[in-house]
């Protein structure tokens, strides 16, 4: 029974400081999203985790932004509480005592081992941007365009190039103001990169600065509009930051693709925190702003749910959201609060202050932690948050009397999808709660996932045999700049490939940029890789002082171009096809251009929501049965009472008190469940001197077998539920989409000089 609120998807956040009853939440009410307020040392941290926690158990990913190093203690796990797994933590001398103790605080809160070895299965990294100690992040990515559900919605994509020129100008301690020409400047930039599909870069931003591509800013001349030598002074400003030496650890690691954040290969859960205390205010800026950007394209891909897909967590929100100004990160925040929820999305965002909180975001948090505030305006603060949603049982005065006597990990709930509120403590969290973590304690969290850069096999040095003279034939010439004076060749190929399946709903052209690098004795096809950008953005000029490695014969020879454009089609047609997965049972078909971690995380997601109905139908049949039951020991316990007047309290039945509680959170917390918890709770000792009250007290017990029955057949019926619907039960099988060869079209062939070859 302790475990069957996860099976029910409920969140198990502690007891009721009432009646010590379970407090539970379900997890799809977290799509509309929650807020967690306490001054420090109200146990924030501790709620906050074990909300991240209860999603881990329930295999629900998270991506958790942590401005002061508090969430990072959730990489501290041990499966079964030794005390060598405390060790790294605390050292050797208190490993033994710490390890007991934290075994005896979550075993006293009801949590059997088998929760903390199911934790430990969620893998748990710690990024740090524009630093080492955890796992790097390259925000390179983020410059790229958006997918295009953004760049086809002109309300989404102004939102999103806004945060992301703004962000861009906090890195330069410039507040963002959409009248300004540094502004004005940037967004027009940024657009006009993202929908003719040009790469754009840090490198390139610069440049485009000094020499933007086009010559009007509206109806304006750009030199009258932003003089030259301004753009020039603007682009110097943004060239001080980049070529900092410290801000080259922006530019390594991974990239911030949500997909890889959120999920592994197989689909299941991860949590993803992203520490940034190192950072300073204009840095942290920067990247929160571009996280939340990326989180909202991805989001945008998803279809729509009501089940609770992945959580938002962030920490100290203080400056990122405030009701009074508009830094870029509000902007995303706003978007994600209004839109999120339509995708299965749930915010959860924390604050010291409720002033920290933008009002008009507020109207759309439905659910609401208070803890221990520090002033009585903060608590009439709250209260005017809570306006209109208090319910008709409790005034506010009755509201202020509550959060006035708030105790530490003690806190005040209100949910729009309960019917009352409830003050409640926290349980004890699975993770050891160490405090903010310094960077040598993230160092060594972390040090087993860090994984050294492999060069690719096709980096491989060879012999450099010079010359003084480049190629003269049909082909045209690249020649990269910024190469060295000793240049290797290779050819690039620019092609066009049509796959087309009129049963599938299929026709996709891709276009794709190849190189191929060329030796003195030809070239291997099987070395075909596609290039990271488009090499017509290398000049057609030839470097004065360089030298370059000899050419094959087979670039000599008459009609090389026609000769050598047939063996790769010839070769693109035996190994190229469009790679496609499908499940027969139920039915579904991936993409054009899913991956199979994509493909498998959209199937989990029908899964889930197929599980949620068939959850919703069991809800229906048992909340009737239950509530049959319930009534008749509420009967019973009214009879009992009449019949006997001198008894005295015992303890509730255990199994059946669980039940009340967890059945209350399943069925929507109805009264009646809170009302028999009550009474059930007063118990009795049973005279044996009269024959009515022994029958009365059969009839409870009877009645209270029949409610651990109804229990333990739902358990049974959720664990086939579950099984049922568990990725690792259905196949998943590839298939290909192979072209015709008429349907591969070599458009252009050239030559490229450079130092080293790039390949993705």
């Amino acid at each position: 029974m302790k475990t069957l609120y996860e099976k029910l998807s409920l969140f198990y956040l502690g007891k009721s400081t009432q009646d010590k009853s379970l407090t539970l939440l379900k997890n799809k009410n977290l799509t509309t999203h929650a807020a967690i307020i306490g001054m420090t040392g109200s146990g924030k941290t501790g709620l906050g985790i074990g909300l991240i926690e209860e999603a881990m158990l329930d295999n629900i990913p998270s991506i958790l932004i942590d401005p002061k190093g508090d969430m990072g203690n959730l990489c501290m796990r041990s499966a079964s509480y030794e005390s060598t797994d405390f060790i790294p933590w605390v050292g050797e001398s208190k490993a033994q005592e710490t390890a007991q103790m934290w075994k005896k605080g979550v075993e006293s809160w009801d949590q059997d081992i088998s929760r903390s070895q199911k934790l430990s299965q969620t893998p748990v990294t710690l990024y740090t941007p524009g630093g080492s100690a955890g796992i790097s992040v390259n925000i390179m990515s983020s410059l790229n365009a958006p997918e295009k559900e953004i760049l086809e919605d002109s309300d989404l994509f102004n939102s999103y190039l806004s945060a992301t020129a703004s962000s861009l100008l906090s890195l330069i301690g410039e507040e963002s103001d959409i009248h300004s020409k540094n502004y004005t400047l940037l967004t027009t930039l940024i657009a006009h990169a993202w929908r003719n599909d040009l790469p754009l870069s840090l490198e390139t931003l610069i440049a485009s600065i000094i020499n933007p591509a086009f010559k009007k800013i509206g109806f304006l001349a750009l030199d009258d509009f932003f003089p030259s030598k301004e753009r020039f002074k603007l682009a110097t400003r943004f060239n001080s930051v980049f070529a900092n030496p410290s801000f080259s650890q922006w530019l390594e690691g991974v990239e911030l693709d949500i997909d890889a954040l959120l999920y592994d290969e197989n689909a299941k859960a991860k949590v993803s925190i992203f520490n940034i205390a190192h950072l300073s205010d204009s840095e942290r800026m920067f990247f929160v702003t571009m996280l939340l950007n990326r989180y909202i394209a991805w989001m945008r891909r998803q279809s729509g749910t009501s089940t609770l897909r992945t959580l938002l967590y962030m920490d100290e929100i203080y400056g990122y959201f405030p009701p009074s100004k508009n830094p870029p990160s509000k902007a995303p925040m706003m978007l994600l609060l209004k839109q999120a929820r339509a995708f299965g999305v749930g915010i959860i965002l924390s604050t010291q202050n409720p002033v920290d909180l933008d009002y008009k975001g507020l109207s759309n948090i439905g659910t609401w932690f208070i803890g221990r505030l520090q002033t009585r305006q903060d608590i009439d603060k709250v209260i005017e948050g809570l306006s209109g949603k208090l319910g008709s049982d409790l005034s506010k005065a009755d509201i202020r009397a509550m959060l006035s006597n708030m105790q530490k990990r003690t806190f005040f709930l209100k949910s729009a999808h309960r019917e009352n509120v409830e003050v409640f403590q926290t349980r004890w969290v699975l993770s050891y709660l160490k405090g903010p973590l310094k960077r040598d304690e993230i160092k060594a969290l972390m040090q087993s996932q860090k994984v050294t850069q492999k060069s690719s096999p096709l980096q491989k040095k060879r012999t450099l045999k010079k010359s003084t003279s480049a190629y003269n034939g049909e082909l045209t010439q690249y020649f990269d700049a910024s190469s060295s004076s000793e240049l290797r060749p290779s050819l690039a190929i620019n092609a066009e490939i049509l796959y087309h399946n009129t049963s599938k709903g299929i026709d996709k052209t891709e276009h794709i940029n190849w190189e191929l690098p060329l030796y003195e004795d030809g070239f291997d096809l099987q070395e075909i890789q596609k290039l990271q950008d488009s090499y017509k953005r290398f000049s057609t000029k030839a470097p004065s002082d360089a030298s370059y490695a000899s050419l094959p014969a087979v670039l000599l020879e008459q009609e090389a171009k026609k000769k050598i454009s047939a063996k790769i089609q010839s070769f693109l047609y035996r190994n190229q096809s469009l790679e496609l997965y499908r499940v027969r049972s139920p039915k579904l078909d991936s993409k054009v251009d899913e991956t199979l971690q994509a493909f498998k995380i959209r199937f989990q997601d029908l899964l889930n929501q197929k599980k949620d109905a068939a959850l919703e139908i069991i809800e229906k049949r048992y909340a009737t049965k239950e509530q049959r039951i319930a009534t008749r020991i509420e009967k019973a316990e009214a009879k009992l009472e009449k019949e006997e007047s001198d008894v005295s309290a015992k303890t509730t039945d255990t199994l059946v008190s669980a039940g009340l509680a967890i059945f209350g959170a399943f069925f929507g917390g109805r009264s009646s469940s809170s009302r028999i918890g009550s009474t059930i709770s007063k118990g009795v000792r049973i005279s044996k001197e009269r024959a009515d009250v022994k029958r009365a007290e059969d009839e409870i017990v009877k009645y209270q077998e029949q409610y651990r029955d109804l229990q333990d057949e739902l358990s049974d019926k959720i664990d086939r539920l579950e099984s049922r619907y568990e990725l690792e039960n259905y196949t998943i099988e590839p298939y290909q989409i192979r072209p015709k060869k008429c349907d591969i079209n070599i458009k252009d062939i050239a030559l490229i000089w450079r130092s080293e070859i790039a390949y993705m």
